[in-house]
């Protein structure tokens, strides 16, 4: 006579199974990252705004123009006032020529003519390069290019803009700050002696180009500008002051 036992069957508690599963997930996990090492990850790519270089071929030009297509990078600084920026405007073997020599290889009418494009203003209407040196200590007070009728009278003719051009670059201080920039400090207490707003720092052969007047002629108060003090270093600075209509050289 055979006696049948019966085998009760063991169930798995939670913990047992939890294990379980983890283990089958590690092990998949494993096997999936063996077998995939040399397939390559396809990530979604940003799209970023590319400008795109075109060769175009020069177009007729009248009697004034040029025969050629020029580009001269810069960076808006400023809206308010219009400020722009433009590094490498000139070589430093032209930055020394132009504070310690006469034009005798027409280095000065070069940068003058390259002026003009910058500003598309014609080079006869700028004054002569005024040439300024700061030493430690020494500043410029915040003042405006631009000659109010109020106080000097009718002019004959207004200076539009001013490009700066940087001879040397400054250790530390001599920054070119405009305290008004954006309406900022705009108050009848400001004080003119002030080193605040926007501010540029000297870097030899870089360029900057400010418009003291609105398009409709008036002055533009955010054009208020100064030169901070020179902390450390020597700072050497040409300005081309320029009007709305030609210079003409005195006898």
């Amino acid at each position: 006579m055979k006696i049948k036992t019966k085998r009760s069957k063991r169930k798995l508690g939670l913990p047992a199974a939890i294990l379980l599963c983890s283990l089958f997930f590690l092990a998949g996990l494993y096997s999936s990252t063996f077998i995939s090492h040399d397939v390559p990850v396809i990530r979604p790519r940003l799209r970023m705004l590319e400008v795109a270089e075109v060769d175009h071929d020069a177009m007729p030009h009248g009697d004034t123009g040029e025969a050629f297509i020029e580009s001269i990078p810069f960076q808006v600084l400023s809206w308010n006032p219009r400020a722009l920026y433009f590094p490498n405007f000139a070589t430093p073997e032209q930055c020394t020529f132009i504070s310690g020599s006469e034009d005798k290889t027409g280095v000065l009418d070069f940068i003058e003519r390259k002026i003009a494009k910058a500003t598309m203003i014609p080079q006869s209407h700028g004054e002569a390069f005024n040439i300024l040196r700061y030493e430690i200590g020494q500043k410029y007070d915040s003042h405006y290019d631009a000659f109010n009728p109020d106080e000097y009278g009718p002019q004959p003719s207004q200076r539009v803009a001013s490009f700066l051009l940087y001879l040397s670059s400054v250790e530390e201080g001599g920054e070119t700050m405009f305290p008004f920039e954006n309406g900022s400090a705009v108050s009848s207490g400001f004080e003119y002696k002030r080193c605040v707003g926007l501010k540029v720092k000297p870097r030899q052969g870089d360029g900057l180009l400010f418009y003291s007047l609105f398009p409709n002629g008036t002055i533009d108060r955010a054009s208020l500008h100064g030169s901070c003090p020179v902390i450390e270093g020597e700072k050497w600075v040409a300005t081309k002051w320029i009007r709305d209509q030609i210079e003409l050289d005195e006898a």
